[in-house]
């Protein structure tokens, strides 16, 4: 289901500038998992892929004035009702984590696959996004065999001074459940 390129077949593509490429693909190793709302807080609407295309109107919203220019991206986002839209492939860089480290080491873009929820830390995903993070993480871990249960980690524990998600509402429990059935 992922292409020798790095593309999910079940994703929705929408490619971002924001990327570049790795130094090493045999050094895909781990799986960071983020939450994003744009504006704060709402779902749904076309925010989230401006923001990662590099489109988003900073008249829009105050707080898109903040953050219009920022030059971010992540592999996938999965949206509330399960989607799941691709803007960079698994064979590049993408540009999720900041400042990071993980297991001491630092950079965590070099070596990582970043996925968003469309949430909050506040607000519980969905039934259909958990279904569609289970898939989408096996089969990068098919691809990927180096990203096994304890590399998969949240944006909060490679980031934690910084960054609170994918939040407290996140159910690790449940997603690490049912990577191991």
């Amino acid at each position: 289901m992922i292409d020798d390129q790095g593309w999910y077949g079940k994703a929705r593509r929408v490619e971002s500038p924001f990327f570049d490429q790795r130094m090493d693909n045999s050094d895909i190793s781990l799986l960071v998992v983020h939450n994003i709302s744009l504006p704060p807080g709402q779902f749904g609407g076309p925010y989230i892929e401006q923001f990662f295309t590099g489109q988003l109107n900073p008249d829009e919203h105050p707080f898109f004035k903040v953050i219009h220019n920022m030059g971010v991206s992540a592999h996938c986002l999965i949206r509330r009702d399960g989607e799941v839209v691709q803007f960079v492939p698994f064979s590049a860089r993408a540009w999720h984590a900041g400042a990071s480290s993980f297991a001491g080491r630092e950079k965590c873009n070099d070596y990582s696959i970043g996925i968003e929820l469309e949430g909050s830390d506040y607000v519980a995903y969905t039934d259909r996004q958990y279904q569609a993070l289970i898939e989408l993480t096996k089969q990068i871990q098919a691809r990927y065999p180096q990203i096994t249960l304890p590399r998969i980690t949240g944006h909060q524990y490679i980031a934690p001074l910084r960054k609170t998600d994918p939040g407290l509402v996140f159910d690790w429990a449940r997603y690490r459940l049912a990577l191991c059935s």
